[in-house]
């Protein structure tokens, strides 16, 4: 089997939740290829320089994802002749399609929280806002789709009740990065070295809810609210003006990633008061790191993280307040702590690379069976 990978949605610099979950598991479907006879990868690349953030393997350009071209994508593959081709996203050109197809339909939070963006194109931008304002869009791009691929079985569910797709949906969560996941002894020597740094980590649109996090700051006065994520000037001058008296805040305007490592390394909590969320990656960083976790009482945190994380309202600071005080109670932070571990643990790229083989395997037969029938 010849699967392509299309990486095209790779950052340049540094991954976000996309770019991320399109290399990690590369990253893992390359070593597995390694032991597997008969199995042939290579990455779809827009941009030379995202080989940096890519594995070893081979590759092929086309069009960018964002652009007039990516319409034809289908027909510029057809000339590597791919198996399968797999994309994380649900966008890529089909048109004169002569390979197997697996997209991703990752959540289904624009569909509440339609804001784009800040960093697309302005007519990429519009179009977001009027695909998103009817469900049929996505019904005719997933349609055609050999298999879908999610990365939970809450979006697997909303996919099944708003009947977004006639194909089979099949779930690829994330995962901890390799390696990331912190020895018990380890977790636990760090835990009373913990100071009183609250970590957020994630973007600054209106559903990601920072403003219960801030509220919440004005009553942890001892402690201070790290906000790691780039934000615009506008947006930040917004938050500001929202910081209660007395609450201690620092604006990172972006992290890489030694430094979000230290960061959750010596952190007292992640917090994260969102009212919608695809999965909570940045929750299961902060698990594997052994970094206790209060986040919103959302049914996809409650997936991803279990009896592992703290939960409270999205819109009630007092409740995330009180689970952090909570927290300062020793024996309730070795249990979290520990529970945190046992559920990172239980994810794995290798893990997500092999559900996705197995996705493209059937793919792969069943259009072999068709084409000899």
């Amino acid at each position: 089997m010849r699967l392509l990978l299309d990486a095209r949605y790779t950052r340049l610099d540094r991954h976000d939740g996309i770019s991320r979950y399109g290399a990690s598991l590369a990253g893992a479907v390359a070593g597995l290829a390694g032991r597997t006879p008969g199995l042939d990868v290579a990455v779809l690349v827009s941009d030379l320089r995202q080989l940096a953030l890519l594995p070893d393997l081979p590759h092929v350009t086309g069009p960018s994802p964002v652009s007039a071209a990516e319409a034809a994508t289908a027909l510029v593959l057809n000339r590597y002749a791919p198996d399968v081709v797999f994309s994380p996203m649900q966008t890529i050109g089909s048109a004169g399609r002569r390979h197997g197809l697996i997209l991703t339909l990752h959540d289904l939070i624009y569909y509440d929280h339609p804001q784009p963006p800040a960093d697309l194109p302005a007519p990429v931008r519009a179009g977001w806002r009027l695909y998103h304002r009817a469900w049929w869009p996505q019904r005719v791009l997933l349609d055609r789709a050999d298999a879908v691929v999610t990365v939970s079985d809450t979006t697997r569910e909303l996919i099944a009740a708003h009947r977004l797709t006639r194909r089979p949906v099949h779930v690829v969560p994330n995962a901890p990065q390799p390696g990331s996941v912190l020895p018990t002894a380890e977790a636990l020597q760090r835990l009373p070295r913990r100071g009183r740094k609250l970590l957020y980590m994630g973007s600054f649109l209106p559903y990601k809810n920072v403003e219960t996090l801030l509220r919440a700051a004005g009553r942890l006065p001892e402690h201070e609210l790290h906000l790691l994520s780039r934000i615009s000037p506008a947006r930040r001058a917004q938050l500001e003006a929202l910081v209660p008296e007395g609450a201690r805040v620092v604006f990172h305007d972006g992290v890489d990633e030694a430094e979000y490592t230290a960061l959750l390394a010596e952190a007292a909590v992640l917090v994260h008061a969102s009212r919608a969320e695809g999965y909570g990656l940045p929750l299961v960083e902060a698990l594997a790191a052994g970094t206790p976790v209060v986040c919103s009482d959302l049914p996809i945190f409650r997936e991803v993280a279990g009896a592992a994380a703290a939960y409270a309202a999205p819109d009630d600071d007092a409740g995330f307040a009180a689970a952090v005080r909570a927290l300062e109670d020793p024996a309730r932070a070795r249990a979290q702590v520990l529970a945190g571990l046992d559920r990172a643990r239980s994810y794995s790229w290798e893990a997500s690379a092999q559900e996705l083989l197995a996705v493209a395997r059937g793919v792969h037969e069943r259009r072999a069976g068709r084409g000899s029938a």
